[in-house]
Formats: structure tokens, sequence, C-alpha cells
């Protein structure tokens, strides 16, 4: 399958999809942040990308068309997607957010979490939907919330279980489309 993905920071999950999902193929990655680190990884792994502006959507779907990309996989896009982008792929825009929805949905989760008193957490693979981290959960993985745990060591925590269940959710969607 051939998979576009959005970024706007790091990229550690866009670089775990190229490396892990071996029988499928990364054809672009699109990033909305220009010092981004995602940049400097599709360039190490000799992935096209491209800078586009979050708001400009039409542009991100021609790019995504014209790579013949078939999934599309918001991997930390910290933007909320319109019904432009959703229906120009229907049922085939997947989202990983850092915490077991429905719970704590939006930012700021693994501190709201924290905040919260919650002794676990984790992430969730869902479908993206106009309605923000609502969509049909397709997986998700438990990180217990230590009585030490900061906001950095749970974030690493979160995305240690985010690199596991990422392959796993573009492995169930491949076989649904």
């Amino acid at each position: 399958m051939k998979i576009g993905v959005m970024c706007s920071g790091s990229g550690t999950n866009f670089e775990n999809i190229v490396r892990t999902c071996r029988f499928d193929e990364v054809v672009l990655m699109i990033y909305n942040k220009k010092d981004c680190g995602a940049k400097k990884r599709a360039d190490k792994l000799g992935i096209p990308s491209c800078y586009i502006k979050s708001t400009d959507e039409a542009k991100i779907v021609r790019e995504f068309v014209w790579a013949g990309a078939e999934l599309i996989v918001m991997a930390g896009w910290m933007r909320i997607v319109t019904r432009h982008l959703i229906d120009a792929f229907p049922n085939r825009i997947i989202n990983i957010h850092p915490s077991l929805l429905p719970k704590h949905k939006g930012l700021n989760v693994i501190q709201r979490a924290l905040d919260a008193g919650d002794t676990v957490t984790g992430c969730t693979v869902h479908y993206v939907t106009e309605e923000l981290d609502s969509g049909a959960i397709i997986i998700q993985g438990e990180v217990p919330i230590l009585p030490d745990d900061t906001v950095e060591s749970l974030t690493k925590a979160i995305q240690r279980e985010e690199y596991s269940i990422l392959p796993r959710a573009i492995e169930h969607v491949k076989h649904q489309i």
C-alpha cells in the first residue's frame, strides 16, 4: 500500500512507519512547520517531502493524489483537518493520539492525565472525522502512570507504545481498504 504521512514535529512516528511497514511504501510526507525534525528525517530516509500550510488542504489533497497515496497517516499533525481532506480520502485517514480515547481529547493530554491523577494512560490510533479525536478506534495501547512520572518520562513511555501500535493499525486498515 502507498502511504502518505502528515507531520508537525520531530517525525519519530514517521520514521517508525518507514522502518517497520516493510511491505508498504511511504510515498510522501507533508509537514506544516518549516523547521520540524520530520523534514530532516525524510531527507535522511530518502522519502519525498514538502512543506504545505495546514490551512491549504486543497494543495495537501493534490499532492497526496499526485503521489498515489492510498492511506493517509497523521503522525503528529498538530492541526484539525476539515471535511475537504476527509472527503478526499474517505475512511483512509488515521491519526495517532497520546491518550486512551475518548478520554483526554485535544492538546496537552499527557499533562491532563497527570493532573487528573490517572493511573493508566496510553495511545490510540483512530479514523479521522470532523469531530476532534472522535473517529472509530482502530487500536489502543495502555501505559501505566508511575508515581514519579513527569510529562517528559510519560511522553517517552507513550511514544514507545505508539511505535508498537501504529504499524499494527496500518496493517489492519490496509486489509479494510
